[in-house]
């Protein structure tokens, strides 16, 4: 599969945001072994380029692995050099979205009206990140009224009680931050274990539709 269609197979990205630089391969580890195959470490994390050449050297055969909050191309092309395949912005930048697509990787604009994400589309986005999602499934249900064509990401307020209700309102992916990934807690043992189940049941949440 090409880094698209693995996006659109396994449509689960984990956000990793300001995660300790040490354990950002464990927690990565855990997640692709719940079933989460795509990783987002936000590039305002500590060490975050080098977090994603470490997880691309140790995992990168298991979990395909993008950048977020990416807020300009100069950010963008040292995160596709640092191994990320995939670019996640929370705002609409033409420019981050040129970079993106001449490197080869894939974009994923961030946008919020329908006007934003239609120029967001127009300009090269693959995905458009719906941002934020709090205002819950049925304002992507009322996108995908007129702009049936362009995939939807929503992020930001889906979790494990919605993201069913987000699939049904004909989201393509979802993006998850701290309702999945959490990285305030020391990471023991017992933390993985409860990271790679709760990344198990937001994989068996989608399956079951």
């Amino acid at each position: 599969m090409t880094s698209l269609q693995k996006i659109l197979h396994y449509k689960i990205v984990a956000i990793l945001r300001r995660a300790d630089p040490d354990h950002v391969v464990e927690i990565a580890r855990a997640l692709s072994g719940g079933g989460v195959k795509l990783l987002e470490v936000t590039l305002n994390s500590p060490d975050a380029l080098g977090a994603i050449e470490r997880i691309t050297r140790e995992l990168g055969d298991q979990l395909l692995i993008g950048a977020g909050t990416v807020l300009d191309a100069e950010a963008a092309k040292a995160a596709i050099s640092a191994g990320a395949t995939f670019i996640i912005s929370p705002t609409l930048d033409r420019e981050t979205i040129q970079a993106t697509k001449k490197s080869g990787a894939i974009s994923i604009p961030g946008a919020f009206t329908a006007t934003e994400i239609l120029e967001a589309y127009r300009l090269g986005g693959d995905i458009v990140k719906v941002f934020p999602a709090s205002i819950g499934p049925d304002y992507i249900r009322d996108l995908r009224g007129p702009l049936p064509h362009i995939p939807l990401m929503p992020t930001g307020g889906v979790n494990l009680e919605n993201i069913r209700e987000f699939q049904r309102a004909g989201a393509v992916a979802f993006g998850i931050g701290s309702a999945l990934v959490n990285p305030t807690p020391a990471v023991t043992a017992g933390y993985l274990q409860q990271l790679k189940d709760k990344a198990g049941k937001y994989v068996q949440a989608l399956a079951h539709e």
